[in-house]
């Protein structure tokens, strides 16, 4: 299954593991390619999952990502690392949204992607028999990255926009994530820098920011970001644990304590800071483990008891808009 990963664009960040094959699926209704936003003349899509009878008003966004590379080839249930099946079984609505990859897109520019799909879902809550008040978030990897983004990050819609769907909120309800980078200037100790280096030396191109080129007016077009404080400023902000507040969602992480992609101590400082905030956090440990283990799926249970826990009815805390 390595080498399978390695042959969609090394889409996991999760290497030298073996995962069992998905579990028998439940029965379910499928769209696939829904198009939930476009820019640079492309569309952006996800598929959508839905139970054939017993749904139970929530939904869950599944982030399609590993080392930020999105891959339509993953966002199915058959696809081992897929919470689909679970999730389904269970009667939730799961979204597997695809978003821009890199190299071709930064971080900063991938984080727009999921602030759209979730606005998009929200605005579309009744088409899929959603409470647009219950939507939780997960993934593995960069995609817990992206996801624990989306619970800290979340932000009220645009009332000024002309898109409906602008004017919604990103804001999620619950996160449930598997070995999410949390601190990118504090990457498994204090100080150590991952902005595309060190340790996450191989993932760079996500890390290579650019910025309108002011000099040559409104039509300049942009520019790598060269100054070393804007790029750590930019590290900042797509480190989860800067965004990290009172009103954020309960999150769970399940981490292995012998991850050396994305040190254990990403998880640790992260929901100690949650329930610093008094935020309900778990972290779940998995002994021994690196990033990624076998038959992954035992562990999808434990995903989706947290969304059953805390997506069992409206959520207070956060607004939905």
């Amino acid at each position: 299954m390595k080498t399978a990963c390695l042959s969609i664009a090394g889409w996991l960040l999760i290497s030298t593991t073996t995962f069992a094959l998905a579990a028998d699926q439940p029965a379910m209704q499928r769209r696939d390619d829904v198009i939930y936003g476009r820019k640079h003349g492309v569309v952006l899509t996800m598929n959508v999952f839905s139970p054939a009878k017993d749904a139970n008003g929530a939904g869950v966004v599944w982030v399609v990502s590993g080392g930020w590379v999105s891959a339509h080839e993953i966002a199915r249930p058959e696809f081992p690392f897929s919470p689909v099946n679970e999730l389904v079984s269970r009667g939730y609505t799961v979204f597997a949204v695809v978003h821009g990859s890199q190299p071709k897109y930064t971080i900063p520019e991938i984080l727009q992607d999921m602030h759209r799909a979730v606005r998009y879902i929200r605005v579309h809550a009744a088409d899929y028999g959603i409470d647009a008040q219950r939507i939780g978030i997960t993934g593995g990897s960069a995609g817990g990255h992206l996801s624990l983004m989306q619970g800290t990050a979340g932000a009220a819609g645009d009332m000024n926009a002309k898109d409906p769907v602008d004017q919604a909120s990103s804001r999620v309800q619950a996160v449930a994530c598997f070995f999410p980078p949390t601190d990118f200037l504090n990457y498994g100790k204090p100080g150590e820098d991952a902005i595309g280096r060190g340790v996450l030396k191989d993932f760079s191109a996500p890390f290579q920011f650019s910025e309108l080129d002011t000099k040559r007016g409104r039509f300049g077009g942009f520019v790598p970001v060269t100054d070393e404080e804007k790029i750590k400023e930019i590290g900042r902000q797509i480190s989860p644990i800067n965004h990290v507040s009172s009103d954020d969602p309960p999150t769970l992480i399940i981490h292995g304590d012998k991850d050396l992609l994305v040190p254990y101590q990403q998880a640790e400082i992260f929901i100690a800071k949650l329930k610093e905030s008094g935020v309900p956090a778990e972290l779940v440990t998995k002994p021994g483990a690196a990033h990624g283990w076998a038959n992954i799926g035992a562990d999808m249970p434990t995903i989706a008891g947290w969304f059953d826990k805390h997506l069992a009815k409206p959520a207070g805390g956060r607004e939905s808009r």
